[in-house]
């Protein structure tokens, strides 16, 4: 009876260690752009479904859908989860509204994040959203931590908090939150 404990026992042990060892020491594959930004939204590991599901209702998909270049500052499921479901209903009700508020987060430009901290060494960097609005990005500390900020030309304020989500005809990074209040 105790020499199947034991061997069950020794094969689970052996599983976690491989298991931890590897993932440890295996080197992480390089992302494959998933298509076009649109496509990129919809399939980048579905963290920016709700952003897809906002692009296509606000009638923005046939221009990201073009050549590009773009990079989108897109906004996770989770900070699209924490807006207010009020508002999140009155801009899906107006689509001229939800246009607007969906391309202040499409730049025109491919902009990797190696290009961004570059141009963060001379401080914040401006860019142009596809309908001529102002981004502003800068490092900003929080909780002793250096962080990217963006903020749109109304003063509301995100974090980066993902990048690189490569795509055929630009980049997408992740937003921590919305830039619509």
């Amino acid at each position: 009876m105790k020499k199947p404990f034991f061997v069950a026992t020794a094969l689970l042990a052996f599983c976690l260690f491989t298991n931890n060892l590897f993932a440890q020491t295996a080197p992480a594959a390089p992302a494959a752009p998933a298509g076009n930004v649109l496509a990129a939204l919809t399939s980048a590991d579905n963290n920016y479904t709700a952003f897809s599901i906002a692009v296509r209702a606000a009638g923005v998909n046939t221009a990201l859908e073009g050549a590009g270049p773009f990079t989108i500052f897109a906004p996770t499921n989770d900070a699209i989860g924490k807006a207010s479901s009020g508002k999140l209903d009155s801009l899906f009700k107006d689509p001229t509204a939800l246009a607007t508020s969906v391309k202040t987060y499409v730049v025109v430009g491919k902009f990797m994040k190696a290009d961004i901290i570059a141009g963060l060494a001379k401080g914040p960097i401006t860019y142009k959203t596809i309908d001529g609005r102002t981004l502003t990005l800068a490092a900003v500390s929080v909780n002793g931590h250096t962080r990217l900020q963006i903020t749109d030309d109304q003063g509301n304020k995100a974090q980066v908090g993902y990048f690189d989500a490569p795509a055929t005809n630009g980049v997408i990074h992740g937003l921590t939150g919305i830039l619509t209040k």
